[in-house]
């Protein structure tokens, strides 16, 4: 969110706002053309977003690349203030701030990578201008490749790994790194527009959707965060320090767990899903799933 202080009252002409967001663009696009060979990861909260895993995992990115915001879209484009409010703020002292929604550009640096990260709400309105500003700022920086994320609702247990799907329309990227090509129908979110807008602009994008268990959907969700932080190692050879993320699951695990073992009807439910799930053999299961995360254990302890 955009964060405003509010000190007085004021009043800009419609020319002089114009020309200072063409200003900061100028300078946004300055700051993104120095980068090489960067990575870009999108997240958006809202519908694409379930126990808020996607963008709480872009957040834990920005917590760990000391990232430096260089750009936000303007809100007045793309929100609706009744749906998304602006929130009013005291912090310490007493000064009156209002933080408006907004998309912001972030940039940083992990494990000697230049990463974008790109986050914000769902826009509300005029969505063919906001992928197409989303795209000319990813034209700046031109990455090597896009990573959008996202969280679903599904059928699946809790007490099971998170399943993570994995698609691109990029056949020969999919091809070499195991990736599956998208065949969902039916509504889509602003994650799915950058997608298919990402593809067709030239970028290797790829879209990583972590499944959260419909029945403990209630954010945060650090179980599924961490699901994809895990892809995003797995696809960039990145070494992503968890912190306390799993302390976090931990406890997440405990209170689940208290409170299901307090209504049998769920924990009937919950066990079906996990009979399912086996039967399934997801490919969270296997050997090679095991293998890359004893690969990203190494990793984080720089044994590789």
């Amino acid at each position: 969110m955009r964060t405003f202080v509010v000190a007085g009252v004021g009043r800009t002409t419609p020319a002089a706002a114009h020309h200072t967001i063409l200003d900061r663009m100028a300078d946004a696009q300055r700051s993104l053309r120095d980068l090489h060979d960067p990575l870009a990861v999108l997240a958006f909260s809202g519908w694409n977003d379930a126990g808020s895993a996607a963008t709480d995992a872009l957040g834990h990115l920005l917590d760990l690349s000391g990232a430096t915001r260089v750009f936000s879209l303007d809100s007045d484009d793309f929100y609706d203030f009744q749906v998304h409010r602006p929130a009013v703020r005291r912090p310490r002292g007493g000064t009156r701030i209002i933080e408006w929604p907004s998309t912001d550009v972030w940039i940083g640096e992990l494990c000697g990578r230049d990463v974008v990260l790109i986050i914000g709400p769902e826009p509300n309105l005029r969505w063919r201008s906001y992928v197409t500003s989303l795209i000319s700022v990813l034209r700046s920086a031109r990455p090597s490749m896009v990573l959008l994320l996202g969280a679903l609702l599904a059928d699946n247990a809790h007490t099971r790994p998170v399943p993570v799907t994995r698609t691109t329309a990029n056949q020969e990227l999919a091809e070499r790194l195991g990736l599956e090509a998208p065949s969902y129908e039916g509504p889509t979110g602003i994650t799915g527009m950058l997608a298919d807008h990402c593809h067709e602009a030239g970028f290797d994008t790829i879209s990583l959707w972590a499944a959260v268990p419909h029945y403990v959907a209630q954010p945060p969700h650090p179980r599924a965060t961490q699901a994809l932080l895990g892809r995003i190692e797995d696809l960039t050879d990145l070494t992503i320090d968890l912190g306390d993320l799993p302390e976090l699951v931990r406890a997440w695990d405990r209170g689940v767990a208290e409170l299901i073992n307090e209504d049998p009807e769920l924990a009937g439910y919950v066990a079906s899903l996990e009979a399912d799930q086996d039967e399934a053999d997801l490919p969270e299961a296997t050997g090679d799933a095991i293998a890359a995360e004893f690969q990203r254990y190494l990793r984080r302890r720089g044994d590789l």
